[in-house]
Formats: structure tokens, sequence, C-alpha cells
């Protein structure tokens, strides 16, 4: 199973919470045996969103890529203003160049949501991000993660709580149980529209 880890941060300190996050889930699937790929909008050079008057950016072409090859997908962002990241959303945004595929958008993928921040309204980031996975056709795995920072971290270790993990480690179990036995064949997604 391929798994895509979506770390919607611009963050690039390994010590963020976005960070250790995707640190923590990547880990997790690779002890169970599935392939992980991270993609970052800090690394992944995405432009602005719009439609391109000529070829699509080469980075563009290998996050759609990315995304479509991908049987299950990690969602994390932190709340910005009662959403995810801008820049989580833009590069959402360029998987329009898929709508010519067959298989447009993230049809039929299967998409966990983690989102954090002070205090308690992580909620409104999962709701956000639950309405853009729906319109771009994708399941979204009905266990989701709003985080109240200050819960994340035990005190002493630095490290996350146990209760946390737990709900972490039930995501990744409820993700693997969601595509068992449904390995469709991965049609060349090429993406030159």
């Amino acid at each position: 199973m391929n798994v895509l880890i979506f770390n919607g941060t611009m963050d690039s300190s390994p010590y963020t919470t976005a960070n250790q996050l995707t640190g923590y889930f990547e880990e997790q699937f690779r002890q169970k045996g599935f392939s992980t790929e991270v993609f970052s909008p800090v690394d992944g050079h995405i432009p602005f969103f719009a439609y391109p008057k000529g070829e699509m950016p080469d980075s563009v072409k290998k996050m759609c890529d990315a995304f479509c090859k991908a049987d299950v997908h990690v969602w994390l962002t932190p709340l910005y203003h009662g959403s995810m990241t801008g820049v989580m959303k833009n590069a959402l945004d360029w998987l329009e160049m898929t709508s010519k595929l067959s298989n447009p958008y993230l049809t039929g993928k299967v998409v966990a949501l983690v989102c954090w921040g002070d205090g308690s309204q992580a909620m409104q980031g999962i709701n956000a991000m639950d309405s853009v996975a729906k319109a771009l056709r994708a399941w979204v795995l009905p266990f989701s993660v709003p985080i109240m920072k200050e819960h994340l971290y035990d005190q002493e270790t630095r490290t996350f709580t146990q209760s946390y993990k737990n709900k972490f480690d039930r995501m990744i179990s409820l993700l693997g149980d969601a595509r068992i036995g449904e390995r469709a064949p991965v049609a060349n997604v090429n993406v030159n529209l």
C-alpha cells in the first residue's frame, strides 16, 4: 500500500509539530510495511494556482503524480484562522490539473485528517479539509484527530502523550484496514494536459 503524508506547512525545522507528526506517521507506516512518501509545500516549490497557459510546471506534475499514485493519504495542518494553511489549499487546488484523467482528482482515495491548534478549535481545520477532500472525490476516514496542542506533548519527555499516540495508531490501523484487498492496478497518471 502506498501512503502519502501531506505536511501542509512551510515549516522546515525538524522540531516543529508538523515535522514531528510527519515523522511519527512515516515511521509507523514503514514499520507496518507500507510504502510512504511525504509531500510538503516547503520542498514542493508549488507556485500560486493559475491555469497554465503552456506547460504545467514540473513541480506540479510531480505533486499530482504523488497524490494520484498513493492509495491512502494523511493530511496534516495547523489551524490557521479557522481553516487549513493557505499553502496547503493552494497545493490541493492544483489537483484541478487531473480533472481530465479517467479517475480525476482523488477518486477512490482514502484520506485521514489531523489538525492542531491552541485551545479546542482544531475541528474547524478538520472540517475545512473534509470539504476539500470530498470535493476532490476522496473518501474521508470517519476518524480524524483534532489536537489541542497544549495536550499533545508529555511535559517531561517532550514526546507525544500516550493518549495522542493511541489516536494516531488507531488512525494508521484504520487506514490499513480501509485498503486491504483493494489493490487496483495503478495507471500511469501522466498529468500532461
